[in-house]
């Protein structure tokens, strides 16, 4: 296992990019929390993270994108709503579920055979620069054991699935574990599914419609 330690250098960054795009299964601090993720669009790979989780099959993983064109590309028509929501709290720790995009080739493993695919434009300054480098969109669900507590500690990620990664980015504990609020456009209404770091209040305000 490769194990980098706090701030990235350049050529770090270009290193772990290219791994992950290979198909490599990094753990990495987000916004929110630790992720284990790795090339959205890799099958053997997607599905090893939920081996390495024991996630249910039928819970969907999050996509993590660094730009509005990696987000065209997995989705369909975005609405007036989610263009809002988009323009006010992206980059950030908002999570839309859109409809997904029917002529990618992203695994089935990401969507969990849903036709919908939940995607977060992370400000996540280290993991945004190596999702730009590495050009394609990253799967990233908590670092945990399913069910477990979200990962924020280091010592508690590596005794649980330490053995089964290529490489951790350590950056020590996070303390501000709140996860990121997960929402859904229907029917011209904003669903919270998840409230977390960004409030019920706020997505109402911006996007001017009841939730």
């Amino acid at each position: 296992m490769k194990y980098y330690k706090g701030k990235l250098s350049n050529q770090e960054i270009a290193e772990i990019s290219e791994e992950i795009k290979k198909g490599k299964i990094f753990v990495f601090p987000t916004e929110t929390v630790y992720g284990i993720g790795t090339n959205a669009y890799n099958e053997e790979s997607c599905k090893k993270i939920y081996e390495i989780k024991k996630r249910p099959n039928w819970k969907p993983l999050i996509v993590l994108i660094s730009d509005i064109e990696m987000l065209k590309n997995l989705t369909e028509e975005i609405n007036d709503i989610e263009k809002k929501l988009i323009e006010a709290f992206w980059p950030g720790p908002l999570t839309i579920i859109f409809q997904k995009n029917k002529n990618i080739s992203i695994s089935k493993y990401v969507s969990a055979g849903l036709d919908t695919i939940g995607v977060r434009m992370t400000d996540g300054e280290m993991i945004q620069k190596i999702i730009k480098k590495a050009n394609v969109p990253i799967v990233a669900p908590s670092a945990n054991l399913s069910g477990k507590t979200d990962g924020t500690k280091i010592q508690e990620i590596m005794d649980e699935i330490g053995n089964d990664i290529d490489g951790i980015i350590d950056i020590g504990d996070i303390y501000d574990s709140n996860p990121s609020t997960l929402v859904q456009v229907m029917d011209n209404q904003i669903k919270v599914l998840r409230e977390g770091k960004i409030s019920k209040e706020q997505l109402s305000e911006i996007a001017e419609v009841m939730i």
